[in-house]
């Protein structure tokens, strides 16, 4: 399961990178006489109702997903590992005080949060990728704190703190190393909890503003309004989303198996 994940992420990050030389038409491209045509030689998935190319919009959406996939999920690691750190590491008033606004943070559902930052600050891709990054970034600094709560109580810490080690060098040197681990496997999964955030903006009218070929926009738009005569329009990119975050969520697993030693000793 953890290859075949590995094939899935490998396969879109080559379709994005690819998508210029992938994809027949541009995705914006409009063929005027052939709206809605069924699946052919010349439309491999058919057209929507403006007669652009249905393929050509999921392959160039691979690039709106995987983006905003990436950056979230980088705001949300940076931003949560730092809190998480800081607060497992120094414990006491500091700890207290930043996981009562994690606390704060978590206390709304995560999707209803994005909802309001990206209606605040606008419908658009970079709005998007903040929403999602600062939804996520609560999950991430509670369960970085529980590993570094771990690793601060550790002999070898106290060691580097005799010999006169500053607090800097302790957190970069020996706590963030050890707690890279439970961060890989968050990343792995979080990439596809976040390429499925933004297919539910999108679709909600709060993502990647038309004509845009965003998959959660492509659900909401022609798919949803054309279902019974063409559901292609609606099938190929709920087929995407859910391909690739099964993809994300069985590398996630096959990491978490390989990096949790406890995981590890029970097999």
């Amino acid at each position: 399961m953890g290859f075949a994940g590995l094939v899935v992420v490998i396969v879109l990050v080559v379709v994005a990178a690819g998508a210029g030389v992938i994809a027949p038409y541009d995705p914006a491209e409009i063929h005027p006489g052939d709206e809605l045509s069924g699946p052919g030689q010349s439309y491999i998935l058919g057209t929507d109702n403006l007669g652009r190319d249905v393929f050509s919009r999921i392959v160039y959406g691979s690039r709106i997903s995987l983006a905003v996939g990436i950056v979230s999920v980088a705001i949300a690691t940076l931003g949560g590992s730092a809190i998480g750190i800081v607060s497992g590491y120094y414990r006491g008033w500091i700890d207290m005080a930043l996981q009562r606004l994690v606390d704060a943070a978590m206390a709304f559902p995560g999707l209803i949060l994005a909802l309001a930052i990206v209606a605040a600050l606008g419908p658009d891709t970079k709005n998007v990728m903040l929403a999602i990054g600062f939804t996520t970034m609560p999950g991430v600094a509670r369960i970085v704190r529980s590993a570094a709560l771990s690793v601060a109580s550790a002999g070898y810490i106290e060691s580097a703190r005799t010999v006169g080690a500053s607090d800097f060098r302790i957190l970069m040197v020996h706590v963030l190393p050890n707690v890279l681990a439970p961060v890989l496997i968050l990343v792995t999964i979080g990439l596809g909890g976040a390429i499925v955030a933004e297919a539910s903006l999108s679709f909600l009218g709060l993502g990647a503003p038309p004509p845009a070929p965003s998959w959660g926009g492509m659900l909401s738009g022609s798919g949803r309004t054309y279902l019974e005569r063409a559901p292609l329009l609606l099938w190929a990119p709920a087929l995407a989303i859910g391909l690739v975050v099964l993809g994300f969520n069985f590398l996630g697993d096959a990491l978490r198996d390989e990096l949790d030693p406890r995981l590890r000793g029970s097999r």
